[in-house]
């Protein structure tokens, strides 16, 4: 049980975010935008509404966030920023990744209490779980094993900021909670072949070559990796009834609790997109976490949230999406919350 954060779940009164200034970072990217359609939904206005914009303020910088937080005078702050990419990313950029985001996360939570919020909003990453974590993961696996090599420094940079809220409400009584979504897709997504994570890698490797009318198509590892994906709607929702119904920074996860492996999600987007060429391998190139599933029980206890979104509509809404688009998405998309790579 590590630091002894999963001993703290309960369920409490909700706040009223219609009463709120709502700071949003990452909220012009792809889950971000999900995020402020939710708060809209719920009756929050965009004047309520403050996104940082990654031109405007490196969040990386302490003297950015300070003036961040001098400008949007914020009572929530609901952080999804976060510096990610796919496999070879994260085997190029260890370093930066580590920094950036234990930089932000340790940044943004250290002027939260100085300032005195009313609560700090956090969404980590499943990348945070050992790499042999029992599937499904539970809340209490997170502490008992390092993560899977390729996105560890990512992963261990979005767990440390658990352990400093969970130091900064003994200490201090910043209120806090901490939403573990597992990998995300849907329509916004980015497409960038350089950082694109599974699904929209996919996707557009499929149209592309289908378009091209190529009789093959080489993707990652074996296809024997297993992964769990949730529609960005949903997550939205999750990390919203987050920001209104808990204060404590206990892990909830937000997954679907159904797992696919590559190779048939490989097949699956294939055969939505209509590319009918032959799947070739390339098992030079690393698998990742070999299985990732989630135990999504807390959500249902805590937020009582559950995924609506079937995984076939999911996909078919984000396919149509990239066919309508077809072009990289706004830059502030790479500046948002991480969601595991390539096959991560």
């Amino acid at each position: 049980m590590g630091i002894g954060l999963v001993s703290n779940h309960r369920k409490l009164a909700m706040i009223d975010l219609t009463q709120m200034r709502i700071t949003v970072t990452g909220g012009a990217g792809f889950l971000g935008s999900f995020v402020r359609e939710s708060l809209r939904k719920r009756g929050v206005t965009d004047e309520q509404i403050f996104v940082p914009r990654r031109a405007d303020y490196d969040l990386t910088q302490q003297t950015d966030v300070e003036r961040m937080y001098d400008d949007a005078k914020p009572d929530v702050v609901i952080h999804l920023a976060a510096e990610v990419g796919g496999i070879g990313a994260n085997r190029e950029h260890p370093g930066r990744f580590f920094f950036a985001n234990m930089a932000m996360g340790m940044l943004l939570i250290e002027q939260a209490r100085i300032r005195n919020i009313r609560k700090f909003v956090h969404t980590g990453t499943v990348c945070a779980y050992p790499k042999f974590a029992p599937v499904p993961f539970k809340e209490d696996d997170i502490w008992n094993g390092y993560p899977e090599e390729t996105n560890a420094p990512y992963g261990v940079a979005k767990k440390a900021c658990f352990v400093m809220l969970d130091g900064y409400q003994r200490e201090y009584g910043l209120k806090s909670c901490v939403l573990v979504p597992v990998n995300l897709y849907g329509p916004g997504d980015n497409f960038d072949p350089r950082s694109s994570h599974v699904i929209p890698a996919l996707i557009r490797k499929c149209e592309e070559a289908r378009l091209a009318g190529d009789g093959k198509m080489v993707c990652w590892g074996t296809g024997s990796a297993s992964r769990e994906f949730l529609y960005v709607e949903d997550a939205a929702e999750g990390i919203v009834r987050g920001a209104e119904r808990l204060d404590v920074p206990t892990p909830i996860n937000l997954g679907t609790g159904r797992e696919i492996k590559i190779k048939a999600l490989v097949e699956l987007i294939a055969k939505l997109t209509g590319f009918e060429g032959q799947i070739e391998w390339d098992s030079s190139k690393p698998d990742g976490q070999p299985r990732r599933c989630l135990d999504t029980t807390q959500a249902k206890n805590q937020l009582d949230w559950t995924a609506g979104t079937d995984f076939e509509t999911g996909l078919r809404a984000t396919i149509d999406w990239w066919r309508e688009h077809g072009q990289k998405p706004d830059a502030d998309a790479n500046f948002q919350v991480g969601h595991a790579s390539r096959v991560n």
